[in-house]
């Protein structure tokens, strides 16, 4: 997965949506990693419950390609690869993460959106180049050969990097371009001066921050459960627990493929 995230790392922007921050390159092939990743926990999990397998779309390609599904091809059984008949968008969360967090108009541009979390943290990426002796056999070697380390400096350097631990995912649920969402549908908890929102579901547009503050009478400011905020505020956002995950659920989807 991060050679497949390698391969565009290049043409990706290196701005959050609706943000002016800046992610360098680094944590711009990290996000990317763990999202293919999610990506491909879910194709596994299409696998086992659908008992299909899935082509996921890591090639290079124009956005108009790649946006609206994640999913690019299916094989039923022994027949041949064909597209799917719906269009699904991947999304991919830390594990404490709640939030699946649609921006812009790209709600409407697949016709379901899953949320995975995976367990990947911020060293993954080193781990995963000790494992393969990155490290020893490249950085950790040329520092030794320089006369930057010792031999017992390199060793425990080595040593005090992170090792490489197989990565969890859980698949959390997904919701349908189709389904009926309501403005300002959220849930919430009010301290003495601020609010932190826990639930959403639906649509979020400017103004409906400030329809909170007026609505729950909060004199200071509104955050959201583990995040805090969103480089934006238009769009479509809904916590974990608003998600459809039943089996039913699950069965539809599988059956629209």
């Amino acid at each position: 997965m991060c050679v497949d995230a390698l391969k565009i790392l290049s043409r990706t922007a290196p701005t959050d949506y609706g943000s002016s921050r800046q992610r360098d390159l680094g944590q711009l092939w990290a996000d990317m990693t763990r999202g293919y990743l999610g990506e491909y926990a879910f194709s596994l999990f299409l696998k086992e419950r659908c008992n299909v397998t899935a082509r996921l779309g890591h090639e290079v390609g124009t956005l108009q390609e790649y946006l609206p599904m994640d999913i690019h091809k299916i094989q039923d059984s022994d027949k041949s690869y064909r597209e799917p008949k719906i269009k699904i968008s991947v999304k991919t969360t830390k594990w404490n993460g709640i939030w699946l967090d649609i921006p812009g108009d790209q709600f409407n541009h697949s016709d379901v959106h899953v949320l995975v979390k995976v367990g990947a943290g911020r060293d993954h990426l080193f781990a995963f180049l000790k494992k393969i002796s990155v490290f020893k056999d490249k950085v950790l070697k040329k520092g030794e050969d320089v006369g930057s380390l010792s031999t017992e400096e390199s060793s425990a350097l080595y040593d005090a990097l992170p090792s490489f631990k197989p990565i969890p995912a859980y698949i959390c649920g997904f919701v349908l371009k189709g389904g009926k969402h309501k403005s300002l549908s959220y849930e919430g908890k009010k301290g003495r001066l601020n609010y932190t929102i826990l639930a959403w579901n639906g649509p979020i547009v400017p103004g409906d921050l400030d329809a909170i503050k007026r609505k729950e009478g909060v004199s200071g400011s509104i955050s959201f459960e583990g995040i805090g905020d969103f480089a934006h505020d238009k769009g479509y956002l809904f916590n974990t627990g608003n998600l459809l995950w039943e089996e039913k659920d699950w069965k539809k989807v599988c059956e629209s493929l």
